[in-house]
This record gives C-alpha cells, sequence and structure tokens, in this order.
C-alpha cells in the first residue's frame, strides 16, 4: 500500500467507535491516515473536522452513500450496528467495487459482540461452555440464528470469496468513561450501555438491582483496552498480513476475565450506599414490571442474565495486553452511578428511552437473524 492509508470509520460518535477515532488520531502513524468518517449531525461533522477528519453526512439508512464511501477505502473499521444487514450489504458492495479496481482486498475490521454466543440462563447460572477464537470448528458451530451471526456471516463470506480481509472483533461487557478529544469536545457517548442501565434501574428504584439471583456471567473489557485491541490488530496486519488471521481465523474476542451480575449489582448497591440513595447494598430480583418500565419488555431486560465465556487468545498472540482487572470495573462503578445521578438531574429524570427504543432494535435483530 503506498500513499496515505484511506481509513473509512463507522461508528465514530459512540462509545467504542470514538474511542477507535481517539487511537487513529494518536496513532505513530496518524500523518499517513486519511480518515473519513460517516455523521448524521451537521455540528459534530464540523466538529470532526477540527480534529483533522473527513466526513460525510449520511446514515446507514443511506446505502449508496455507503456502498461509495467504501469503495475508496483501503481499511473499514464498523463499529456502528452490528446487525444492520442492509448496510453491511452495501457496504460489502462498495469493498467488492475497490477489490475490482485494485486487485487488492481491502481490510474490514468489523465489531459484533459476544451475545452471539450467550445462553439465555434467566440469571440462574453460569454457563460452562467457554469459546476461544482459536477454535474455528467451535466458531462454525454457532448457529445462523444466534444474536449478530447473519452479519457476521455476510462479513466472513466476502472474505471467502476474497475480495476483502475480514476481522471480527466480538467485546463482551464493555465498560469504563471513555476520555480523549473526540468525548471531551461532546460528539461522542462517553458511557456504555449494559452496565449503565442497571444503574440508571437501580437509581430509579433506590435498590441495585439484578435477573433473578445474578448467577450469570459474562466477559468484560476496559474500553480503552478493547480501543487498543483495533491499533493491535491494525499494526499487525499492516507489518505482515500473514501474522493476523482472517475469515473464519479472523474472529477476535475481547476480555480480560468474567464477572457475574450478582457481583456487578452488589458493586452499585454499594455505590447507592455511599451516595445516600439506598440503604442496603444487597441487590434484589428486577420485576417484570421492571423490565418492562426500563428496558421495554421483559424479553430485553431478562437479556441481562443471560450467560457466556470466551478466551481472547488470538488478540493476545497479536502483543494486546489489556491493563484492566475486574477489581478495576467493579471501582468504575461508583463514579458511574455519581455521572447518571448528575445526568439525570440536568435531564430532571431518570430517561429510560434509549433503553426502550433498543427492544424494537433488539426484536428486529432477533427476527432477521
Amino acid at each position: 500500500m503506498t500513499g496515505k492509508t484511506n481509513i473509512l470509520l463507522f461508528g465514530a460518535t459512540g462509545y467504542i467507535g470514538g474511542s477507535v477515532l481517539n487511537r487513529l488520531l494518536q496513532h505513530p502513524n496518524a500523518d499517513n491516515f486519511d480518515i473519513t468518517v460517516p455523521v448524521r449531525s451537521p455540528e459534530k461533522a464540523k466538529l470532526l473536522e477540527q480534529l483533522g477528519v473527513k466526513t460525510e453526512i449520511a446514515s446507514l439508512s443511506d446505502h449508496d452513500k455507503i456502498e461509495s464511501l467504501a469503495s475508496r477505502a483501503h481499511v473499514i473499521f464498523n463499529v456502528a450496528n452490528s446487525d444492520d444487514l442492509p448496510a453491511i450489504v452495501a457496504l460489502l458492495k462498495g469493498v467488492r467495487k475497490a477489490y475490482e479496481t485494485t486487485r487488492q482486498p481491502p481490510i474490514l475490521i468489523h465489531t459484533s459482540g459476544t451475545g452471539e454466543i450467550a445462553e439465555l440462563a434467566d440469571g440462574k447460572y453460569a454457563t460452562e461452555t467457554v469459546y476461544s477464537d482459536l477454535n474455528i470448528d467451535q466458531l462454525k458451530s454457532i448457529p445462523p440464528t444466534a444474536f449478530h451471526r447473519n452479519v457476521d456471516l455476510a462479513v466472513i463470506g466476502a472474505d471467502e470469496q476474497g475480495y476483502a480481509r475480514s476481522y471480527i472483533i466480538i467485546p463482551g461487557v464493555v465498560e469504563g468513561i471513555a476520555s480523549g478529544p473526540v468525548f471531551e469536545e461532546g460528539i461522542a457517548k462517553r458511557v456504555s450501555m449494559q452496565i449503565p442501565s442497571l444503574i440508571k434501574a437501580s437509581l430509579d428504584r433506590k435498590r441495585s438491582g439484578v435477573i433473578g439471583p445474578g448467577k450469570a456471567i459474562w466477559p468484560y473489557v476496559h474500553v480503552d483496552d478493547t480501543a487498543d485491541m483495533y491499533t493491535v490488530l491494525l499494526d499487525a496486519i499492516t507489518a505482515n498480513p500473514q501474522s493476523a488471521g482472517h475469515g473464519w481465523e479472523g474472529y477476535y474476542f475481547a476480555e480480560n476475565g468474567h464477572i457475574s451480575y450478582y457481583e456487578i449489582g452488589k458493586a452499585i448497591g454499594q455505590a447507592l450506599v455511599d451516595l445516600g440513595f439506598a440503604d442496603n447494598a444487597e441487590p434484589t430480583p428486577f420485576t417484570d414490571d421492571e423490565l418492562v418500565n426500563y428496558w421495554g419488555s421483559v424479553f430485553l431486560g431478562n437479556f441481562g442474565g443471560s450467560t457466556c465465556r470466551c478466551r481472547a487468545d488470538r488478540i493476545r498472540a497479536l502483543g494486546w495486553k489489556p491493563k484492566y482487572s475486574s477489581a478495576d470495573l467493579l471501582a468504575i462503578l461508583k463514579p458511574e452511578t455519581e455521572l447518571q445521578w448528575k445526568i439525570a438531574q440536568e435531564k430532571g429524570e431518570i430517561d429510560f428511552s434509549y433503553e426502550r427504543s433498543l427492544s424494537v432494535l433488539f426484536q428486529n435483530a432477533i427476527a432477521s437473524s
């Protein structure tokens, strides 16, 4: 690859995507990057341009624009919706055009999630199945109806057909308050979804909550460690394309251990007590009415009681060294609780509109899988 590297990044206004953009802007080779970011907001586009990023006003439903942008990119980071199959189809059409023009397969780094391997456990147990991203047969055995799977299979299919080099990063519960220029300018969302939603619900009910007894466990990873994965992977591909598996060998789990929802709930409960919002740190089960109130449906609310385990073997082999432990994750929950309370005070309410809107998206994603 000669000249500047044309990088196309979807999801720059999001939690992980904004963190990835920060890493690219601070990369040692940043002067050789020509970064383009599609955004829906003209105001945020102006702020991004002040950081040295090119922008295009477009949403994931603007399929012609997505195809056109992808047709000119050397490297594509998709850190936006991991369940929008029509958008991925449009993106892959552009990738195919790029390949037909240059005869060089573009690099596509797609973001999925460990919901793909989750078991619905209602918080009653921790799965014994552990997925390794080095176990290809195990990865191939994931049913095509699994969450995120239809999009992942389309991405892998492009690699199998030879017109893309595909890599799929699959984080567990991503946590931490994001920082850096993209967040300081108010461009991107600073917090994740799963645990902040639990914090908001716990603030509203004045008692920490869990699904069932909270025995379900998930892999966790800090947002900074997650963002580091993208540049570790990009650097490995750039230095030696053969060193980084792609296609079916291009699954990259993101985890630095596992944690139970009871442990998370207990830490949120202690934060509530410390901050004077509750008098008991012990979490109690959410009722069905609460699940509907906070998450829009019992089904989506109960997803917080699902369970999965995985090992990020492949990215560690490339030199990824996560810094944040489970103790760090639990320590973050008090400042996150303070932040959510501050946001609620500014809005005049604890706002669950985002969580409720996800119920429709979640059901649509399941239906299309």
